[in-house]
């Protein structure tokens, strides 16, 4: 399969198939890009961070040929396409180890070769947590590929910090959907957050000594009811997140926004000051997929908007050096429910 999917790739590629650069990408008001480019076209892409030395992508993707999401890197410039996962399973959340060697991703493949079943939407907007989920560790070229986690219930959502020493995970191995650390080997696993609630999309500060997050919070005994009969299901709303930050050893949670809606996707700044994340919160409509970037103090003060672009930008991460942004967006979609990885220069 995977042999067959880089024919395709290469097909493509002779058929001029190359990243985009144009300023109708831009839209009015997004004063803190500059030369943003378009680097994937087609298909659900989405997740792509930075190799450790700026030079590479990490992404998950459903394309043309694909059932469910496989991981792929390419270079910055959206050049050197490449799938790494071995097209088993479904995969998701993948993240470059410190020196660019081995990659982490979480992945179905030990359960079930075929893609998961998605689930029923006629119970609303949910999102699946597959309990097949499990962290593997593989060559940056996806070779020699391994289990990190081995535990029952999903693990997934792998980041790792700048320093190189450790992966920020969430995990459902003790009933709630919880924010863990372990080694970049798989040892000393520890947990960081312990309320009710979905904890989740973790990344690490610049020092390496803060971490942030998206928490969902149950207001009631019924919300509370709903989320744990859902969680049973493998199911999760996701309507109302807020950003937090904790230390990195789990003290001194504290909550940096309180907008009401649906924000994730939180980044620190180059200079770990602010916090950059997607959010639904301007939003004419909650119920329409427009999320929008936005920049936050850590003190929770000195909201800004980011993107204007009137449907989905999501998923941001800085450059190691704070040149670059790299992002999610359905801007400039050659069909509906397309979402491509784009980059810009970032104005400070």
């Amino acid at each position: 399969m995977k042999k067959l999917y880089l024919v395709f790739l290469a097909i493509l590629t002779l058929n001029g198939a190359s990243f985009a650069q144009d300023s109708k990408l831009l839209v009015e008001g997004e004063k803190r890009f500059k030369n943003i480019k378009q680097l994937t076209f087609g298909g659900e892409n989405a997740e792509a961070y930075f190799s450790f030395d700026g030079k590479k992508l990490i992404f998950q993707s459903k394309r043309e040929g694909l059932g469910c999401d496989q991981i792929f890197t390419m270079n910055a410039d959206g050049s050197n396409l490449k799938m790494v996962s071995n097209g088993l399973g479904r995969t998701t959340c993948a993240y470059y180890l410190k020196g660019d060697k081995k990659i982490i991703y979480a992945s179905t493949q030990h359960a079930n070769r075929a893609c998961p079943k998605p689930p029923d939407m006629s119970r609303g907007y949910v999102w699946p947590v597959y309990p097949d989920y499990d962290i593997y560790i593989a060559n940056a070229d996806g070779s020699k590929a391994k289990r990190l986690t081995t535990t029952p219930g999903y693990d997934a959502e792998a980041t790792v910090s700048p320093d190189g020493k450790k992966i920020v995970f969430t995990s459902q191995r003790d009933g709630e959907l919880e924010i863990y650390t372990m080694d970049i080997n798989g040892r000393n696993v520890k947990r960081l957050t312990n309320e009710p609630g979905y904890d989740g999309g973790a990344f690490f500060s610049p020092d390496s000594k803060q971490i942030v997050y998206r928490r969902s919070t149950p207001k009631d005994a019924a919300e509370l009811a709903r989320y744990r009969a859902l969680l049973a299901e493998h199911l999760i709303v996701p309507t109302t997140f807020e950003i937090w930050v904790m230390n990195a050893d789990g003290s001194n949670k504290r909550q940096i926004t309180n907008l009401d809606s649906g924000s994730f996707a939180p980044f620190f700044t180059p200079d770990g000051k602010r916090i950059i994340f997607s959010t639904n919160y301007f939003a004419t409509d909650p119920r329409k997929r427009n999320f929008d970037l936005v920049l936050i103090g850590l003190d929770g003060k000195g909201l800004e908007r980011v993107t204007y672009n009137e449907t989905f930008d999501g998923f941001p991460m800085f450059s190691p050096d704070g040149k670059k942004i790299v992002f999610a967006s359905n801007r400039n979609n050659a069909k509906e429910g397309d979402t491509n990885v784009f980059i810009a220069d970032w104005v400070p």
